[in-house]
């Protein structure tokens, strides 16, 4: 098993930062790849970005890429999502979670962490 809690949003007007943690605990998480997602009122939950913490390889989503930077430091267990550059559109419940193998479908990814509420206002 492995445990995620997310923490880091809040409301933000557009064009401004926020910075989401994951601190993950349980099995070795390392072994996991970690990801983002989020999902809208309405829509279905959507990958934001992944990891892995061997080679360090990440993926971005169109809409965020160049705006959005994960990274992980397992010295503290913790996954980060820096949010910059945030859009009204970026309004969403965003999701921290785990998978040995990392996909783009949220049906891949086995834990899951509670969800953050991010608010961007224009």
């Amino acid at each position: 098993q492995v445990q995620l809690v997310e923490s880091g949003g809040g409301l933000v007007q557009a064009g401004g930062s926020l910075r989401l943690s994951c601190a993950a605990s349980g099995r070795i998480f390392t072994d996991y790849a970690m990801g983002w997602f989020r999902q809208a009122p309405g829509k279905e939950r959507e990958l934001v970005a992944h990891m892995t913490w061997s080679g360090g390889s990440t993926y971005y989503a169109a809409s965020v890429k160049g705006r959005f930077t994960i990274s992980g430091d397992n010295m503290r267990s913790t996954v980060y999502l820096q949010m910059n550059s945030l859009k009204s559109e970026d309004t969403a419940i965003y999701y921290c979670a785990a998978s040995p193998i990392p996909g783009n479908w949220a049906s891949s990814w086995t834990y899951w962490g509670q969800g953050t509420q991010v608010t961007v206002s224009s």
